[in-house]
């Protein structure tokens, strides 16, 4: 009942304890009661309990009920640290009994052999015991075992075997009422979901383990590890570090288990690893290696020593002691049969090339490039840098090409099976070398087109594909509503000078949980779309010029496409013109404020140092025809009209050359619809909309009660233009959930990756709605970005805080450019000449950008 109904177990436990029961019932009382604490309490508590079991077994003089319990404290012992007891006590469980019991001990001994990483003897083990437990139709022993040996399996790689088991152990465990072995049998599944790659349904089969957990109350330390592996995977790292870090201190609150502790410092320290944080992880990993030596879990040691050299490289120590470490570490893997051996490999082949040991390197990398043929997409994508490496090394520019290619193929079809665009966006940090290495190789190829290919190749690429919409799936509807609900109420509250604690942690709540459930779909589309073609961009470009900024080495090399051919100019360090940027950004929201005139020369000064910094020598070949921007992702805040050489052109920024042509060639809806909505508590009362309306004639005007989230993104779906005056709001925590202000409360990212056909033509006249999340490889969270996949061909929005009085007559000059005809960068030009000479409407013109080519 222990592990059907936990908590109603130990009531009934300490109910019989209480009457006084013979030595036989204690006993098992007692061991309820410790297998309780053991799981899911104070581990000292627990070894109490199952010692004063053990010995009212002995005194009831029953062997078996001495074995049984044997077998529960020998796990208590190894979860305690205390391993070599552990290992005793089941010794003489073994040695008391044989057939049936014998089984279930044997069944023990194979879960602390796979707590212990040492996977063969745990298979042994739990072999022999099948065969008995389904020669006595032990349903419910016969189910953990084979799931027991599936998690086994996968800690080897075997997700075929590992499959074939847990389906044996389901159709076991659904003629049962174990809920919590149910619960824990769900959790597996997910696991051998993230296994085979399928990152999706991992997080789907973890979180409904926790729901099931959470209606037990019991906690969940494994599955805590098991999700911070999936977040890692997904580019969540420092999720994952967080989510390890809290587990680690209830685990130490509760006084529980110290083979989890060390689990969790292990996933704390891999997380800390891939969010840029190599003392953390150091810090982590070097803990989580003591507590495995002193548990005598050498597998799980190495992996441990395998992080903690992977962070001492990062800090940038290079020696020929750290190669050796890692070679140790790869050959202790290896020897153990883990999955993590090529990547062992690989970070031994990458310091001995920066030490210029290119035999040692070869070595190394030869190894790890042999996981480039079969296994999971991560593993096939370490031995593609491998070989990448290699081909580096030896001097083939060729061979390089071709191993990025086919790495980031497999990543591209990994990418394509995740539904949500954060998702998408994230995993491309996973490409991030690959790319570089790609890069690197056009550039010392001397061909421009060819770093301009490798360039688009992973740039952007979460705009290749609009992102799953689930607009069956009721529970996230329902989450929607329920935080705009909330979201509007703080909103009021705080207007009125009332604290809102509850009602932020609400909505914290409810934003997890409609995160949680767009972090479920899976993607639909195979492969990663269309590849980009530099003889098409060059046709479709005409008069105007294309200019891609790319960063190799820290330096931002100029990508000019005009007129046929394609020319690269070397310019300033991405760290001095983000630096410069930063400053423009204050410069802009000071000017946003009346009395400010002072810092117009300023900010114009430093416009010409960050044209110097980012276009070089390329400002002088611009010629006098349109141009269009494609920044990297650390630049997206450069007010690009800014730059001299660009102030008075008809400008438009793309976050890649591959969007911008897909832009170009997006047709607009038939109908010419207008939208022009005005939300709530605007300091000029979006005074632009009315005048607008009567320009458009018949225009659909929502505003005040009429403004509500479902009829605006109604009315949105498939217009040919909408005008949006509400306030912005961006979330550099959470990007999609930056939203726009209506009525009933905000319209976020997620409202607007659920229309069928976002506006051809948007124009958002509020604050901060060109901000973006740099995140991934090179890629952008943020409202802009959520529509340019989805139908939008082009966007006019503000990447700073501006007055909200100079927006008005900017807003009506756009729209005036657009009723003669002109597009949305060209009627933006011409608004922002129109604008009087003062300080604050120039600094309002320069923080409006057009995206696209509509």
């Amino acid at each position: 009942m222990v592990f059907a109904a936990p908590g109603e177990a130990v009531a009934r436990a300490r109910g019989l304890l209480e009457s006084g029961p013979p030595p036989l019932h204690a006993s098992v009382a007692h061991q309820v009661i410790g297998i309780w604490q053991r799981d899911f309490g104070d581990l000292r508590l627990a070894l109490w309990h199952l010692r004063r079991s053990r010995d009212l077994a002995a005194r009831a003089e029953s062997a078996e009920r001495e074995a049984d319990v044997l077998a529960t404290l020998g796990v208590a012992l190894v979860h305690a640290g205390r391993t070599r007891q552990g290992l005793a006590a089941f010794e003489r469980g073994i040695a008391r009994r044989t057939g049936h019991t014998r089984a279930r001990v044997l069944y023990r001994r194979a879960y602390v052999w796979w707590v212990l990483g040492r996977h063969r003897e745990a298979l042994e083990d739990v072999r022999r015991a099948i065969v008995v437990l389904r020669q006595a139709g032990d349903v419910i022993w016969t189910a953990r075992a084979l799931t027991l040996r599936a998690t086994v399996h996968l800690a080897l790689g075997a997700v075929e075997r590992a499959d074939a088991d847990f389906g044996a152990a389901q159709a076991l465990w659904d003629t049962t009422d174990q809920e919590h072995d149910k619960a824990d049998a769900v959790e597996s599944l997910g696991l051998a979901a993230f296994r085979r790659g399928d990152i999706p349904a991992a997080l789907r089969l973890l979180d409904e383990a926790e729901e099931r957990y959470a209606k037990l109350g019991t906690p969940t330390f494994m599955l805590n590890i098991r999700r911070c592996e999936v977040l890692m995977a997904a580019g969540l790292a420092p999720e994952a570090l967080a989510e390890a870090d809290a587990a680690t201190a209830e685990l130490d609150r509760l006084g529980g288990q110290s083979t989890r502790k060390a689990e969790l410092l292990l996933a704390a320290a891999r997380a800390a690893r891939l969010a840029d944080d190599p003392h953390t992880a150091i810090a982590r990993a070097a803990a989580a290696v003591r507590l495995f030596a002193g548990q005598r879990r050498s597998w799980w040691e190495a992996h441990a020593r395998l992080v903690l050299t992977e962070a001492r490289a990062a800090t940038g120590r290079r020696s020929g002691r750290l190669v050796a470490d890692a070679a140790a570490v790869a050959a202790r893997l290896a020897s153990f049969g883990s999955p993590a051996a090529p990547e062992a490999s690989l970070l031994a082949g990458r310091i001995a090339l920066s030490l210029g040991r290119t035999a040692d390197a070869e070595r190394h990398l030869a190894v790890a490039a042999r996981s480039r043929r079969a296994g999971p997409p991560l593993a096939r994508m370490t031995g593609w840098a491998a070989q990448a490496l290699r081909a580096r090394a030896a001097g083939s520019g060729r061979g390089v090409l071709e191993a990025c290619r086919r790495g980031l193929d497999v990543l591209d079809d990994h990418r394509m099976t995740l539904g949500a665009s954060e998702l998408r966006a994230r995993a491309t940090a996973q490409g991030a070398e690959l790319a570089a290495l790609a890069q690197e190789a056009g550039l010392a190829s001397g061909r421009p087109r060819r770093l301009l290919v490798w360039s688009e190749r992973w740039r952007a690429t979460v705009l290749s594909a609009p992102p799953t919409r689930p607009p069956a799936d009721p529970a996230l509807l329902s989450g929607l509503t329920a935080f705009r609900e909330i979201a509007a109420r703080a909103e009021a509250a705080r207007r009125d000078g009332h604290p809102v604690p509850a009602l932020e942690r609400e909505q914290r709540r409810l934003e997890r949980e409609i995160r949680s459930r767009t972090l479920h779909l899976r993607g639909e589309a195979p492969g990663g779309g269309d590849r980009f073609d530099v003889t098409r961009l060059l046709a479709r470009l005409g008069e105007a010029r294309l200019v891609e900024l790319a960063v190799l080495d820290g330096r931002v090399h100029v990508l000019l496409c005009a007129e046929g051919r394609v020319r690269r100019f070397e310019a300033g360090r991405l760290a001095d013109a983000v630096t410069e940027a930063e400053h423009v950004q204050a410069g802009l929201r000071r000017l946003a404020h009346p009395g400010a005139a002072a810092r117009l020369p300023l900010v114009e000064a430093a416009g010409r140092r960050l044209e110097e910094l980012l276009l070089g020598p390329a400002a002088r070949h611009l010629g006098s025809g349109p141009v269009v921007v494609v920044p990297p992702g650390s630049l997206h805040r450069v007010p690009w009209a800014l730059l001299p050489s660009l102030r008075e052109r008809v400008l438009s920024v793309s976050p890649s050359a591959s969007s911008w042509l897909r832009a170009r060639e997006t047709a607009p809806p038939p109908g010419g619809r207008q939208v022009l909505v005005r939300g709530p508590g605007l300091a000029t009362g979006g005074a632009e909309v009315p005048e607008l309306a009567g320009r458009y004639g018949a225009p659909t005007v929502l505003e005040g009660a009429g403004a509500q989230v479902a009829r605006v993104l109604r009315e949105l779906d498939g217009a040919a233009l909408a005008h949006i005056a509400a306030h912005g709001a961006f979330r550099a925590d959470s990007p999609l959930f930056s939203s726009l202000t209506m009525a009933d409360g905000p319209i976020v990212v997620h409202d607007f990756e659920r229309l069928d056909r976002s506006p051809y033509r948007i124009i958002l006249s509020c604050c901060d709605t060109a901000r973006f999340a740099s995140v991934g490889a090179d890629e952008l969270l943020g409202l802009v970005t959520a529509l340019l996949p989805l139908g939008t061909a082009g966007v006019v929005a503000c990447s700073a805080p501006v007055n909200d009085e100079a927006v008005v007559p900017l807003m009506l000059a756009l729209h005036k450019g657009l009723g003669a005809g002109l597009s949305l960068a060209e009627a933006l030009r011409d608004a922002r000449a129109a604008l009087p000479a003062d300080a604050t409407h120039q600094a309002t013109g320069w923080a409006f950008s057009a995206f696209g080519a509509a």
